[in-house]
């Protein structure tokens, strides 16, 4: 009786054993989408930010990249594709991104890398208090023409002319408004030249040449690949042209100077954005942050191609230095 007994339970105990393994329920791995016009994968910052946050791609989420390559008319359908993965947050690298991801969703969250003026384009109803289903950042990069200017012309005090190279559209309208008091004060005439594509380029090129301008401000944006950044460069090079950009990859790609929010701050902020709304809060509830440390960055190669000194009060604030 007692051997019955024994096996009776000793079963049981197996049984009982056997059905967490059994039952148990596979971790739900949260899909995230990344839309972006030509803007690389997501960053290595980016996901060293999740991973401190205990988030792996691969194991409990599932990034799903989508990029147009540089041609902004594709967004719409790349945006439609997300939403029909049902993903469960969208990032949007950028202001047309993230105008898309909203036209293409209400309900699923998504978290703007950077919009200029995301309550103006109709993003957010206010930055403390979204109201739908986007929130993030903005990089109020408006303000910061006016420091563009000021830096440019402390670095190089004979500018007096400016070219504005801009993508066009209403964010680099709101910029330039925004920067165009500065311009003033400093004595500086800027001439715009907008480019929308690779085609414009030359155009423009020929135009700074007439007018002599002797420094120039980029701000192409995201709607442009590296290879166009490239040659705006080298034009400036060629023609001995001091230039900055509030686009970080503007330094690392040969361009003089950088100034603008620095990028991993940025980064990571976006990865506490992705944890809160995964961890179930909502993007009307979640404020829109603007930019809190800028960085200066000073490519001392290209000062020397072009034969430019850099004040060293401009040098000892620079963040970093490329020699």
């Amino acid at each position: 009786m007692s051997k019955r007994v024994f096996s009776l339970a000793l079963a049981a105990v197996l049984l009982a054993l056997s059905f967490p393994v059994g039952a148990q329920q596979p971790t739900k791995i949260a899909r995230i989408g990344y839309l972006t016009v030509a803007g690389p994968t997501p960053s290595q910052v980016l996901l060293q930010g999740l991973r401190d946050l205990g988030y792996v791609d691969g194991q409990n989420i599932a990034i799903e990249y989508r990029s147009a390559g540089g041609k902004p008319d594709r967004l719409p359908d790349l945006a439609a594709e997300l939403v029909r993965l049902k993903v469960d947050i969208i990032v949007a690298d950028g202001t047309n991104p993230s105008l898309y991801a909203k036209k293409a969703t209400s309900t699923i969250p998504i978290v703007m890398m950077s919009s200029t003026d995301p309550v103006g384009n109709g993003l957010v109803a206010s930055l403390a208090r979204p109201g739908g289903n986007v929130t993030g950042l903005t990089s109020l990069s408006g303000e910061l023409g006016g420091k563009l200017l000021e830096l440019l012309k402390e670095s190089v005090p004979r500018v007096s002319r400016v070219a504005f190279v801009g993508s066009g559209g209403p964010t680099n309208e709101l910029f330039w408004k925004e920067t165009e008091p500065a311009a003033r004060a400093l004595g500086i005439k800027v001439i715009h030249q907008v480019v929308q594509g690779p085609g414009d380029f030359d155009n423009a090129f020929d135009a700074i040449t007439k007018q002599r301008v002797n420094g120039l401000l980029s701000r192409l944006g995201p709607n442009f690949v590296s290879a166009q950044h490239k040659r705006l460069i080298e034009f400036a090079a060629k023609r001995r042209l001091p230039a900055i950009s509030p686009d970080r990859d503007w330094v690392d790609s040969g361009g003089l100077i950088f100034y603008g929010a620095d990028q991993n701050v940025r980064q990571r902020r976006v990865a506490t954005y992705i944890d809160k709304i995964l961890k179930s809060a909502k993007p009307a509830d979640l404020p829109v942050e603007a930019p809190t440390k800028f960085e200066l960055v000073i490519n001392l190669k290209t000062a020397k191609q072009i034969g430019l000194t850099i004040p060293p009060n401009v040098l000892a604030r620079a963040d970093k230095v490329i020699k």
